[in-house]
């Protein structure tokens, strides 16, 4: 299942991206806070399948 950990991190990468450049186009926090909860999400739940502990 590597390559669902792979994809995980790597939506959750781009999501990091949008927060970046959404806070930089001034736009809704609301949607900057959403964007970041779902960027750290994908992030741990990546990070998680690699090292085995949430299968």
């Amino acid at each position: 299942m590597t390559g669902l950990s792979t994809l995980l991190i790597v939506v959750g990468l781009f999501l990091a991206g949008g927060v970046y450049s959404f806070s930089k186009q001034k736009m809704p926090r609301s949607l900057i806070v959403l964007l970041a909860i779902a960027s750290a999400m994908c992030l741990v739940a990546g990070i998680l399948r690699i090292q085995g502990i949430w299968e």
